[in-house]
């Protein structure tokens, strides 16, 4: 089966400052992937490369086999790539329903019936449909911001830190959904820095250190590994 996602070696820098150095993954249909690390080990730096908000010093990443580097942000969003990034990014002025509609580009039924879908997902933002995004809490606005990256319908939805900020109920409400996500045909890179929330929940994980991979496997797999919970799980 072809890979959805491929990077091969990619290579992303800040300047003279290399942030990510020969990394390479691949996401499969329907799978949902860890990409863990502490603070600073590049993973939000990898994620933005593959949606297009950073260059590429080297490598390559492919989309469905098809080489995917060159191509703007836009173009891969509308070629089936999602991204919900660190620190949520809403339009804090609009409802609910509105931030929504804004990530859709389908006509006006079927955008309706999608903000329908992810208010099925997000049971809670149904009754704050008509609220604007900065009154909702930082759980409410995390599912907000997921549910706007899931609108267009991706293939893959890169996932960046969706923890941030919340308590472990939260954490567990909002990264507990990935199951749904990936059931209902959408791939997931899921940059994480609770390891042990993120392997309850993905099939494969990799493992990043100041920008290199370390290690990667079966999410299981590396729960049990002692080194993996020395490092990554507190013990």
């Amino acid at each position: 089966m072809t890979a959805l996602l491929e990077l091969d070696r990619i290579e992303v820098r800040y300047g003279a400052v290399t942030a990510v150095s020969g990394v390479s993954l691949h996401v499969a249909p329907g799978e949902a992937r860890a990409l863990l690390g502490a603070n600073g080990a590049g993973k939000s730096t990898l994620l933005k490369a593959v949606a297009g908000l950073l260059r590429l010093h080297a490598g390559a990443i492919r989309f469905e086999g098809r080489p995917f580097g060159r191509l703007s942000a836009a173009r891969r969003a509308r070629l089936g790539l999602g991204y919900c990034p660190e620190g949520r990014r809403l339009f804090p002025g609009l409802t609910v329903r509105e931030n929504l509609l804004v990530a859709c580009w389908e006509g006006a039924r079927a955008r309706e019936r999608r903000v329908e879908e992810m208010f099925a997902l997000f049971p809670a933002l149904r009754v704050k449909a008509a609220d604007p995004a900065w009154t909702l809490s930082g759980g409410q606005q995390q599912m907000l911001a997921i549910g706007r990256s899931l609108m267009s319908r991706p293939r893959l939805l890169l996932l960046d830190e969706p923890s941030l900020g919340l308590s472990p109920m939260l954490t567990d409400e909002v990264i507990g959904l990935l199951p749904q996500i990936t059931s209902a045909g959408t791939a997931v890179l899921l940059a994480e820095q609770n390891a042990a929330k993120a392997l309850a929940v993905c099939q494969r994980a990799t493992l990043l250190q100041t920008g290199r991979v370390i290690g990667e496997g079966e999410a299981q797999a590396l729960a049990r590994s002692p080194e993996v919970r020395k490092a990554f799980l507190g013990g």
